[in-house]
């Protein structure tokens, strides 16, 4: 028997869980392994040759693959709140200003190989991805940490530089990752695919022409901590497109297919499902946006890129090349979280070329400008494709602007080009390390951001952030994360687009598919269970 089930996860400002985890046995289940498709490739390069160190990796993609194989202090449970220990048997602010962090191990933690964990490897992994401060912008989510102070065996405690109310949830991201100093060096990434960490899976992968084909997740028998494995196997196996895992998918090839379908997929799954098929649909964070290289001598002018927000159609993006499974997004804030504001409607409202020209006719700008559109499927999916074909002729058609649409097939070689300022506008989604507001700002306009962009502003770097930061109840930084949102969709460094749903499709023997995904769209492929079809 077919059935759809709607998940709306429970995250920070959304709303309660809404439904109890079913089937599978705590004991995990045997048999063979539940196998998971995805269009994430992992892949060694020249430009990343690192991709599964915790020093290195920030990424979607490959966090999904870290969650299974490290532990780290606290973690968000599976139905959304505040973070709570995992490796740790306590956490907790000693102080009423969100400045120092102490947590105490749980007794008898060990990695995968028997060797104990201990606080000193905590404060090894942590200062070692600070140390390293890689490219990928990783340890930016560690920058409010001052010092880690190790106190006997099993206590750590973090002074940090600020007040910081949601260091909790960044202690939660694989960015705090315990390592095991005896495998990971202190000044150096480990490069290739090896790993080993304390968590619920072991990995092995198997590699063909420097890429992945396949990572089988095996239950760690040394594992200690809250979650429990409902499989003793899973494999993870990169697919060439979304249409070529709907089709393994089908033939029953795999079991579940993730990240990431396509809206003709997640259309077709919606109106009818297939035989021995169930759909699965949760809410979503994800987030899409065009950023800019502020350099340029174009769109390093404000005006040009505020005329860009005030003609670009997002209500059409979304309903055209996303097929309605994404919404309008007014604001680099996702709708649902605490701290949103509609900030580029309240500033250009609905499109409007008159608008748009007046802007540009007001700074001197002539026209038509010439733009170069950025863009790669390899990582977000054939959706990218329509949506850049639809950008391109937004602004053509308003007659102020001369595109030029460019393809990266390669993530690893897009992402490296736009480190470097390569691209004049880009198109990135972001998936939340954390699901509070914080996330959706900070990486991107702090210093040491994760786009390497230019954009610096003191009142937002050194007043609002930091404001926000020191309130522990969340609604109360609302007026400063307001204020941040208003600035940035008056000097628009990043113009966002799409907020998009998850979605997950899978045999209708496999269970706890309503956690497969979590409320910042990674995998939790602990949940998957095999039961009986029907």
């Amino acid at each position: 028997m077919n059935r759809k089930t709607l998940v709306l996860s429970a995250v920070i400002g959304l709303l309660a869980p809404a439904l109890a985890a079913c089937g599978g046995s705590d004991s995990g289940s045997g048999g063979d392994a539940i196998v998971v498709g995805t269009t994430d490739q992992f892949e060694l390069t020249s430009d990343s040759p690192a991709p599964f160190d915790p020093a290195y990796s920030y990424d979607a993609g490959v966090w999904n693959v870290l969650r299974q194989t490290f532990q780290t202090l606290v973690a968000v449970p599976k139905g959304g709140g505040e973070p709570e220990p995992e490796a740790a048997q306590s956490c907790v602010f000693s102080d009423t200003g969100s400045e120092r962090y102490v947590c105490t191990l749980r007794k008898g933690l060990e990695f995968s190989d028997g060797t104990p964990v201990t606080a000193a490897d905590v404060k090894y992994s942590i200062d070692r991805v600070r140390g390293i401060d890689s490219d990928s912008g990783i340890a930016g989510l560690l920058s409010t940490v001052d010092t880690v102070e190790v106190v006997g065996k099993r206590q750590v405690v973090f002074h940090l530089n600020t007040p910081d109310a949601t260091f909790p949830y960044k202690l939660a991201t694989p960015a705090a990752a315990i390592v095991n100093p005896d495998d990971y060096a202190k000044n150096k990434l480990r490069k290739g695919f090896d790993m080993d960490g304390s968590g619920v899976y072991t990995l092995q992968t198997e590699v063909k022409n420097d890429k992945v084909v396949k990572a089988t997740f095996t239950k760690n028998p040394r594992y200690k901590g809250t979650l429990t494995a409902k499989s003793d196997k899973v494999e993870l196996r990169p697919m060439a497109s979304a249409e070529a895992m709907e089709t393994a998918l089908e033939k029953g090839d795999i079991d579940v297919m993730s990240r990431t379908l396509s809206p003709d997929q997640i259309a077709k799954y919606s109106a009818k499902e297939p035989e021995g098929i169930n759909f699965v649909e949760t809410q979503g964070l994800e987030t899409n946006f065009l950023g800019f290289a502020l350099d340029d001598g174009d769109v390093g002018n404000k005006a040009v890129r505020q005329a860009v927000a005030q003609v670009v159609d997002r209500g059409q993006i979304a309903a055209e090349a996303y097929k309605s499974t994404s919404e309008a997004l007014y604001s680099l804030v996702p709708a649902g979280v605490v701290g949103h504001a509609n900030s580029f409607f309240n500033k250009y409202n609905d499109p409007d070329r008159d608008k748009a020209a007046a802007i540009l006719r007001r700074a001197g700008v002539s026209t038509p400008v010439k733009l170069s559109l950025h863009y790669t499927q390899d990582h977000y999916g054939p959706v990218m494709k329509k949506e850049f074909e639809l950008l391109k002729q937004q602004l053509d058609g308003s007659g102020l602007f001369s595109t030029e649409v460019h393809e990266t097939k390669s993530w690893t070689t897009y992402r490296a080009a736009q480190l470097k300022g390569k691209y004049q506008v880009y198109g990135m989604g972001w998936v939340a390390d954390f699901p509070d507001a914080d996330n959706f700002l900070a990486p991107f306009l702090d210093k040491d951001n994760f786009l390497k962009s230019t954009y610096a502003n003191n009142t937002i770097r050194r007043e609002l952030i930091p404001a926000s930061r020191r309130e522990a109840d969340r609604m109360s930084a609302s007026k400063s994360l307001g204020q941040i949102q208003d600035i940035v969709a008056d000097d628009v460094p990043m113009l966002p687009l799409t907020q998009t749903k998850q979605y997950v499709a899978a045999r209708d023997d496999i269970t706890g598919v309503e956690w497969a995904l979590s409320a910042t769209s990674e995998l939790q492929m602990w949940e998957l269970g095999r039961g009986v079809s029907g």
